[in-house]
């Protein structure tokens, strides 16, 4: 981005992980790498040390917290962001943009920064949400935000959205990656019994939305079929999802499918499970907004098979068909995951949907709103 240096400050309600969390990241150490002051603002976590690796700064500062006690804040935000003479506020959280929206607000226009809002996610339809379409450019993650936008919020204005995709670093999760020797020997010591398996993997947070019920029936209907199949469920085992875990072994216990599906807990070891498994899965009953769990395996030539909706549903259409699935259909998704394990489909290598495009797309959206 050519001319003077900006600084942009993002706001965000923590560091602790997630998809939010890393496109900031992203995002910051592009800035940085271009010359510019990126600030980040949230309650801090274990991914602050990262970010201030990379040459950002960041600001503590709870805004996350549904209260109007938060609200009160707008008022030290607002001299913050006079006194470091902020070009850019983007804002991509519910409570800290009606927090930042606020203080930007009330500031003198001539004083203002640039405000910039991103949908990360479908959110319910209220005026809660409804401060997400508030910046004067609104950043979409696919075309399924930006339709639903358009859909449920009558006031947008379509010239204000812009869609800019997620992005994969390729260096990261690159194509026809295999894990080394090392961390093989410490998969098999952990996982013996994967030995001489098809391993499918299912990658989330454990929630209903994720589908984690029609993995395990097609587990067993794949095991019906003689497929030497075994089930990975990864994501955080977090104790406030207890019962539902324990719904989750139960059908797994009722089905006779103990032996054959496993929940690892979280893992950081992402790139090394795709790249050992058979397909990847995404059931999501639910579209959602993107679809990183989908995209990284595929930036690595790893076969995906999910439910045709959302953003999952426009990755795939894009990177392999061939995945594609109707929504909801058990039967459907047995018979295209078994075809896919004994007629596997290979993935074309692709330049689609990277981080650079991301960062770069973003940064130019900056420029062009602060007229550098």
């Amino acid at each position: 981005m050519a001319g003077r240096a900006l600084t942009v400050v993002q706001l965000l309600p923590a560091l602790q992980g997630g998809g939010v969390e890393r496109g900031t990241l992203e995002v910051a150490n592009a800035l940085v790498a271009a010359g510019h002051r990126s600030i980040v603002i949230s309650a801090g976590g274990r991914m602050v040390g990262a970010l201030q690796a990379g040459g950002s700064e960041h600001l503590a500062l709870a805004l996350g917290r549904k209260s109007p006690l938060t609200l009160l804040k707008a008022r030290a935000l607002r001299q913050f962001l006079r006194d470091e003479r902020v070009d850019i506020l983007h804002l991509r959280s519910r409570m800290p943009a009606w927090v930042g929206w606020l203080a930007w607000r009330s500031m003198p226009h001539q004083a203002r920064p640039r405000l910039v809002t991103t949908v990360h996610g479908l959110y319910s339809v209220n005026r809660y949400s409804a401060i997400m379409t508030r910046g004067e450019r609104v950043i979409a993650v696919s075309d399924t935000v930006r339709d639903y936008l358009l859909a449920h919020y009558s006031g947008v204005d379509d010239r204000r959205i812009v869609t800019i995709y997620r992005g994969v670093d390729r260096a990261a999760f690159p194509y026809g990656y295999r894990p080394d020797a090392g961390w093989l020997q410490r998969w098999q010591q952990e996982y013996p019994f994967l030995q001489g398996r098809q391993v499918l993997t299912l990658a989330g947070r454990l929630t209903r939305l994720k589908g984690h019920g029609d993995f395990i029936a097609l587990i067993g209907h794949l095991a019906a079929l003689g497929l030497p199949v075994h089930g990975l469920i990864v994501g955080d085992l977090d104790a406030r999802r207890g019962r539902y875990l324990a719904e989750l072994r139960r059908a797994i216990r009722d089905n006779g499918l103990a032996q054959r599906i496993t929940f690892t807990g979280q893992r950081d070891d992402m790139r090394e499970i795709y790249a050992s498994s058979a397909l990847v899965l995404s059931l999501s009953g639910k579209p959602e907004s993107f679809g990183r769990s989908v995209l990284e395996p595929l930036c690595m030539g790893v076969p995906v098979a999910g439910y045709d909706h959302g953003g999952v549903g426009e990755i795939l259409a894009r990177l392999y068909p061939q995945g594609r699935t109707p929504v909801g259909d058990p039967a459907a998704l047995a018979v295209r995951v078994a075809g896919l394990l004994r007629d596997p489909q290979p993935v074309a290598e692709s330049a689609e949907f990277s981080l650079q495009a991301m960062t770069d797309r973003t940064l130019a959206l900056y420029g062009e709103l602060a007229g550098v």
